[in-house]
Order: C-alpha cells, then sequence, then structure tokens
C-alpha cells in the first residue's frame, strides 16, 4: 500500500470505527429521549385521522368524480346573458364502487354514485340562473346497486341504475362526450323558454286555482326542450335512471349484449360493439325498449301521465335507436352518428286527440365530425362540426293556453301540441391536458324551433284548424373544463 499503511492496518482501522459507533448508539438514543418516538406516534395518528377507511378489508373501495362547470352565454332574440352552471351533458359527480373476488371466475360489487349541481345547464331560464326544484341544483342519486360478475357467464346488477340502452343513441369515443353530446342537445340551454319573433316570451298562461288542491297555480311557460318529447330526452334512448335487474354479457369478437327490467314495467334490450377494423377505431350499438308504467315514465310518454290515467290504461310506448363512433387512428379525423325513433301508441286516442289522425312518433337523426389529434404535448384537440334534427307527433302533457304569446291562436282559444321540431347547428374546440386529467372546452350551437298548434273546440284538437307558432331562433356559447378523479 502507498503512503506507509498496509492493508491489515486499515481493516483493523475500520473495526474499531464500528466499535465505537455500535457503543454510541444507545446514548444517541437516550440523549433524544421520549420525543422522537412521541412524535412519530403523533404524526401516524394523525394520518391514520385523515385517511379514508374501509368498513372491511374484504371489499374494496374506490372514491372517483368529476367537476364540470362552466360559463354559458344565451341569446334567445331578445335578450341575451351569461351564466355559470353545472355541464349536464357530464355533470359534476361523486362515486364510491368497488369488489371483492368469490373465486377464480367469480366477484361481487357495488356503485354507489351521487350527481351534484350548483346550477343546471338544462333547466335554467331568462327568470332564473338557478331554478328552484330539487333537480335543478344540489345533490340527486344516480347508481345505487351491487352486482355479480362471472368472467365466462356476465354479470348481474340489482338497483337503481342506467338500463341497457342507456347512452345507446350517444356512442361517441372523443372528449366531447363529456361537453357537448351531439345526439342530446337539451343539456345546452333548452331550459329557456320559447320566444316570439314579436319579442314575447311564453308564460304559460295566467295563474289559476287548482281545484283539488285550493293553491294558486302558476301554468308552466313552454320551454326548447319540451318540444323534445316534452322530457327533451332524445327518442330511441334509455337515458333514464330505473329501479332494474340488468345482465351484461362478456365481450364475444368485440360484441357484447344486454337486457334489463323494471319499473313495472320497462324492459330493454342492446347489442354493442367496440373494437379496431384496420387503421379505424369502432364502437356502435343498436338498442329496443319498451315501456307500459304511469308513474315512473311520466316524461319518457308524454301519454303515460294525463292521457294514460283518463283513458284508465297503462302507458304504451316502444323505441329503437343506436349510434356509431369511429376514429381514424393515424389522422385522427372521426364521425359520431345516432338516430332513434320512439311511437307512443295510445297519444292517438287520448281526450284531446280523439278522431285526429295526429302523429304518435318522435324521431331523430344527428351527427359531428371533426379531428381529434395529439397536436401539442399536454394532450389531444379537439375541432369538431355537428348538426342535430328532431321531429315529433302530438304532445298529450302540454297545452299551449290561449293567453299565451307563443299560441298562434292568441286570446281565441287553447292549442293543443300537434308537433314540433328542433334542428340545431354547432362548432367546438377542446383541449385536454393529460397530466391533471383536466379538458377545458368552447362550443357554440344555433338553435332553430317549429311549433305547429291545432285550435282546441270542445276539448278536442281540430285537425283542420292548424297554425304555427312564430319563434325566435336560440344561441348558446358554452365554455368551461372537466377535471376528473
Amino acid at each position: 500500500m502507498n503512503g506507509g499503511f498496509s492493508e491489515g492496518t486499515l481493516l483493523r482501522g475500520l473495526a474499531s470505527a464500528i466499535v465505537v459507533a455500535a457503543a454510541a448508539l444507545p446514548a444517541a438514543a437516550a440523549d433524544l429521549g421520549g420525543n422522537c418516538c412521541a412524535d412519530l406516534e403523533e404524526r401516524v395518528a394523525e394520518l391514520e385521522a385523515t385517511t379514508v377507511t374501509k368498513g372491511n378489508r374484504k371489499v374494496s373501495l374506490t372514491i372517483y368524480g368529476q367537476v364540470n362547470q362552466g360559463l354559458i352565454y344565451w341569446n334567445d332574440g331578445a335578450e341575451s346573458n351569461v351564466y355559470s352552471v353545472t355541464n349536464d351533458n357530464a355533470r359534476s359527480r361523486f362515486g364510491f364502487k368497488g369488489k371483492a373476488k368469490i373465486s377464480d371466475d367469480w366477484e361481487a360489487g357495488y356503485v354507489l354514485e351521487i350527481g351534484v349541481r350548483s346550477a343546471n345547464s338544462k333547466r335554467f331560464t331568462q327568470e332564473h340562473d338557478r331554478f328552484t326544484s330539487e333537480t335543478d341544483w344540489g345533490l340527486d342519486l344516480r347508481d345505487s346497486y351491487w352486482f355479480l360478475k362471472s368472467k365466462t357467464l356476465g354479470t348481474v346488477s340489482v338497483g337503481n341504475q342506467a338500463t341497457a340502452t342507456d347512452a345507446i343513441t350517444e356512442i361517441n369515443q372523443t372528449q366531447t362526450k363529456d361537453f357537448s353530446k351531439f345526439s342530446d342537445v337539451e343539456d345546452s340551454g333548452l331550459g329557456l323558454s320559447l320566444r316570439t319573433t314579436s319579442g314575447q316570451l311564453s308564460s304559460g298562461g295566467p295563474a289559476s286555482l287548482d281545484a283539488k288542491t285550493g293553491k294558486i297555480k302558476r301554468n308552466e311557460a313552454i320551454t326548447w326542450r319540451r318540444l323534445i318529447g316534452d322530457g327533451g330526452d332524445q327518442p330511441g334512448d334509455g337515458e333514464r335512471r330505473f329501479n332494474a335487474v340488468k345482465y351484461d354479457s362478456p365481450s364475444f369478437a368485440g360484441f357484447a349484449v344486454s337486457a334489463a327490467w323494471g319499473e313495472d314495467d320497462y324492459w330493454d334490450v342492446a347489442l354493442r360493439y367496440a373494437g379496431d377494423i384496420g387503421a379505424f377505431k369502432v364502437a356502435a350499438g343498436i338498442g329496443y325498449g319498451e315501456i307500459t308504467d304511469n308513474v315512473q315514465t311520466q316524461t319518457v310518454c308524454s301519454a303515460a301521465l294525463k292521457a294514460g290515467n283518463a283513458l284508465g290504461k297503462d302507458a304504451d310506448c316502444s323505441q329503437l335507436g343506436g349510434s356509431i363512433s369511429v376514429i381514424h387512428d393515424p389522422t385522427g379525423l372521426f364521425v359520431n352518428v345516432g338516430a332513434g325513433v320512439k311511437t307512443d301508441d295510445i297519444i292517438d286516442n287520448a281526450p284531446v286527440f280523439a278522431g285526429t289522425n295526429v302523429s304518435d312518433d318522435q324521431t331523430f337523426w344527428a351527427i359531428q365530425a371533426g379531428i381529434e389529434k395529439k397536436l401539442i404535448d399536454y394532450g389531444k384537440t379537439t375541432i369538431y362540426g355537428e348538426y342535430y334534427d328532431y321531429e315529433g307527433g302530438g304532445n298529450t302533457r302540454r297545452t299551449i293556453d290561449k293567453a299565451d304569446a307563443i299560441n298562434p291562436f292568441l286570446g281565441a282559444s287553447d292549442g293543443a301540441l300537434w308537433s314540433t321540431g328542433v334542428r340545431m347547428y354547432g362548432v367546438g374546440l377542446a383541449q385536454g391536458f393529460d397530466a391533471a386529467a383536466l379538458v377545458l372546452y368552447l362550443s357554440y350551437r344555433h338553435y332553430e324551433a317549429d311549433v305547429t298548434a291545432a285550435r282546441i273546440v270542445g276539448g278536442v284538437a281540430d285537425q283542420n284548424d292548424l297554425s304555427t307558432a312564430q319563434l325566435e331562433d336560440l344561441d348558446v356559447v358554452f365554455s368551461g373544463g372537466v377535471i376528473k378523479f
């Protein structure tokens, strides 16, 4: 060794140093006293107090959700404003889900999901930026169900949940699904009341005395969303949640089937596909459903409540719908197309339409196309255009009061909603930020409406006396962000 040290001398020196250090350890610990451990125990207790725990260790717990808020500008031809709202295209929510393994093939699990609205983007009006009913702001139950799942046999779920045809007309593989659903346009400002070309708003007519309750009742104005099947839901889609039993099959070569029944009585079936075909990513589905329940579905079938009870009959609606979403992977070019039809089989026998040839069908089709590509490192950029077209027949749940400004028979008689139509043209863009699970968006939509009324004579619509309301168009700009956790 250079420098006068031998290898043995060096090893003896290291060994002596280790012995000295080991001897000093107890003294050092003693010098620290109990403060070290006490501080550590205090920090552990604080961590345990602020950590979400489960009721048991057998079933997993996952907390998830999103916040989707935006600013919506609207112009109804005579008035304009900007409101801060929750985007109901995919509203804010939080949920709990979990599962537990039973065997190599079977597992059990649960989902509990709550929706959150600060103000509803589909329910605000010219007079109210946040409306007053429980569905317009606050919390609402979305899902509450348990399930049994087999890898080979499929999944059975029981409880409040989406049915087999839920979103069957809305299949969409792009970022637009969270802020601008191409086939469900009511969520972007269609709670606004109709306005005539002379500048007057639909008011529903003067308040009246309810003979049953003895209370003053304010008649409801006709809003844009009331022109789409009365409830705003597109034909062919089982969008509403029910207390139901549902079966979902495993996927075979990209195909899966599902079926649901519930709520005395609602049932539907659906077939879906997801996979790659060459350079294209494809997702598609088609579904059929029937409903014969008056209480839970009064806005799904327009004749369900008033006409159904007046006739002593249950509701009787059937619907067929589907959609397809295709993305060309190399270029990012995409197209989403959806369509649906709903038939309300008792509407033409309802008292207001007795003996008439009013249409009992509602139909729509919609398309959205554009490009979605990662143009910058932050995430995908989406640029798109869209079109929507709805045509509907008679509506038994709404009449136009003779004093309502949109009534073409103003001052002479009430009018029955003989037919309605809504068209939408739109464009938009979005930018994703993958590191924050955030999408910022901006969309513009132009709406046009048709309302044809039949004069009501002796409580019955006169099919030989039809007139069209003269209505202003509606423009809506929606900007905001959705962040997921």
